[in-house]
């Protein structure tokens, strides 16, 4: 049995305390509740378990990661799970989520698909498996920390002879700084199956929220309302793959429109096949600030809700606005090198 080191603050509140227990019923853990005092957590299954303040943070948790901090890879080779209660009202739960994977992500920690289970106030968040189930709200968030224990400690890491990678963008290889950084990191991925679509303008309809039966008996034929490149090219090539990289420059801190679109039509598929065994890599490039914006929202989108695995320090982040200018950033071949390793590494046998 796989030893779980839970990360909680020192007497955290009754409600929180029964999500730790349905979480982690029966089994042997570690609590760490001293952030001046942190173990060896590499290579480690971590549960944090945190309730929210008045301004949505958590100020053990942030002292917490302020002290991992002091090491790049203090979490490598680990694998982490998140729970969240906000007592107070519905905000905060996912965005707190958000950061903590993020961050842990960069410290060299992997999430299995949908790694969170969070309680808001009213315990509405629960309401779709509470209806599919036919339980009462708390016993679907219950039930959902059973499950998370679950997709922690069976977690395995899964690596291929040669990986099949699906690429998808929606830029211009004339101008875009984000597609030449994706090129000097192609160069050095040896022995992968790389397949690129690009998502042109007008290519894909965003999703308007089909009824639910709608969207499901499209998805059971691996098919969606709309049709289009969506069915025709990008579903085929994801139920194909091992791991999809998400090109993306960084349009008013949020991905581009096209790409977007290619997330909210993967409901339809989302609905037949789950993507736990598949991983997500992203390339950011901002031309100001905000990559981090983006990585969570991809985090968000695909980890959380969509079930896609987390790689260890999933996205290159970078900062370059003029046309060519990053191949202008201090060591930027060393930088695109280094994240294909950290990619084969994780995907290769």
């Amino acid at each position: 049995m796989k030893e779980i080191y839970l990360i909680v603050s020192k007497n955290p509140s009754p409600f929180l305390m029964e999500m730790i227990s349905h979480t982690l019923d029966g089994k042997e853990y570690i609590i760490i509740n001293d952030y001046n005092y942190i173990p060896n957590l590499q290579n480690k299954r971590i549960l944090f378990a945190l309730e929210l303040d008045e301004f949505g943070g958590n100020i053990f948790m942030q002292k917490f990661f302020n002290n991992l901090f002091k090491s790049n890879d203090s979490l490598k080779d680990s694998i982490g799970s998140v729970l969240i209660y906000n007592s107070r009202d519905d905000l905060y739960t996912k965005t707190m989520a958000q950061n903590i994977i993020f961050n842990a992500n960069r410290l060299g920690a992997t999430f299995p698909g949908r790694p969170l289970v969070e309680a808001t106030k009213s315990l509405l968040n629960m309401k779709t498996l509470a209806n599919a189930k036919d339980i009462s709200l708390k016993e679907a968030l219950f039930y959902s920390c059973s499950t998370l224990y679950d997709n922690l400690v069976n977690f395995e890491q899964t690596k291929f002879a040669k990986p099949k990678l699906l690429v998808l963008h929606s830029s211009n290889y004339q101008t875009s700084n984000t597609l030449k950084l994706w090129t000097m990191i192609k160069e050095n991925l040896k022995d992968i199956d790389i397949k690129e679509i690009h998502i042109e303008n007008g290519t894909v309809r965003d999703c308007i929220g089909c009824p639910y039966k709608t969207c499901k008996h499209y998805g059971e034929d691996t098919s969606c309302f709309y049709g289009g490149i969506m069915v025709e090219e990008v579903y085929p090539a994801i139920l194909e793959t091992d791991s999809i990289l998400w090109i993306c420059p960084n349009y008013n801190d949020s991905i581009a429109a096209n790409l977007k679109a290619v997330i909210n039509r993967l409901t339809a598929l989302f609905r037949k096949t789950k993507f736990y065994d598949k991983s997500i890599f992203s390339i950011i490039v901002s031309g100001n600030s905000g990559s981090d914006a983006l990585a969570k929202e991809l985090i968000s989108a695909l980890n959380i809700n969509k079930t896609f695995r987390l790689p260890p320090n999933f996205s290159i982040m970078e900062t370059a606005n003029d046309k060519d200018a990053i191949l202008e950033i201090e060591d930027i071949e060393r930088k695109a090198y280094d994240f294909s390793q950290n990619m084969m590494n994780y995907l290769k046998q």
